[in-house]
């Protein structure tokens, strides 16, 4: 198990666990955050041992959102670094920017080779949306909670919500959220589609998302990778774009001898092998 401030990281049967462990501050986001999510999901999407990914908090509360820290203080992301007083123009270029990175820290996640899945358990909050809807699937539990608290402190969410829930869930239902500042509850979140099931607790939410988990993990890992790619695709595209996408990928992507392990395996009764992922090279 690797352990960074804000997480803890382990990998067994091709799943890796990603967990968020500041639960006495209910897993607020602080700086640190920000650099460590990317570095760890980044990590396991190049080197592919990991054939999914599943992100988890400790304690009652899954995530609370942006910690104050983030903006205030050495440290902060909004720290001039002793630079002194600056024009606004420049204050504007330096909070875009800061605003650009926050949003990579969550892109990653779509970015990943493998899927992820969040499971969710009491409040997600403010930040915890932006990176929830950036996973492919969310599970929660009964106490489960959904909230776009932008609103509410008198700020427009910035870093993915607006963008990524409207893809997920009918607009009504975000224009809704997004005005009010109204909590969506689990049951509400699954019946609108946010979330695939919802759980009775935090105990049965984590044995049925590794359930999900292993069963993913089963499949082969390109014909994963590529079903993720395309659905990505083809949500940013016409289905005739989809299509032409599609039959470039199985042109150059098909692996005959991952079908035929897969047509082995059945008439085997038994489990297919696959091989791995191979492994990014970044720079030379």
């Amino acid at each position: 198990m690797t352990t960074t401030t804000c997480f803890a990281v382990d990998t067994v049967d091709h799943v890796a666990h990603i967990r968020m462990i500041r639960p006495e501050r209910a897993n607020s986001m602080i700086p640190a955050f920000w650099t460590e999510l990317p570095e760890i999901v980044n990590t396991l999407s190049d080197e592919g041992r990991a054939r999914v990914i599943v992100l988890s908090a400790e304690g009652r509360h899954f995530c609370s959102g942006m910690d104050t820290t983030v903006f205030t203080g050495e440290g902060g992301l909004a720290h001039d670094g002793g630079h002194g007083p600056r024009s606004r123009a420049r204050l504007a270029s330096g909070f875009r920017a800061m605003a650009m990175h926050l949003q990579e820290t969550f892109t990653c996640l779509e970015r990943a080779r493998m899927p992820v899945i969040a499971a969710i358990q009491g409040a997600c909050v403010g930040g915890g949306v932006d990176m929830v809807t950036a996973a492919d699937l969310r599970y929660a539990t009964e106490d489960a909670f959904f909230c776009i608290q932008e609103i509410n402190i008198g700020m427009t969410a910035d870093v993915g919500t607006l963008q990524r829930l409207p893809k997920l869930v009918p607009p009504g239902v975000v224009a809704e959220l997004a005005y009010t500042g109204r909590r969506m509850p689990a049951a509400r979140a699954r019946e609108v589609g946010l979330v695939n099931e919802v759980f009775p607790d935090h105990t049965a939410l984590l044995e049925g998302v590794h359930a999900v988990a292993a069963e993913i993990a089963s499949k082969s890992p390109l014909a994963v990778h590529g079903t993720k790619q395309t659905m990505a695709y083809a949500r940013e595209h016409t289905i005739a774009d989809g299509l032409e996408y599609i039959a470039t990928w199985n042109a150059s992507m098909l692996d005959p001898d991952d079908m035929a392990e897969a047509f082995r395996a059945m008439a085997d009764k038994r489990p297919a092998v696959y091989a791995d992922l191979p492994p990014v090279r970044r720079g030379i």
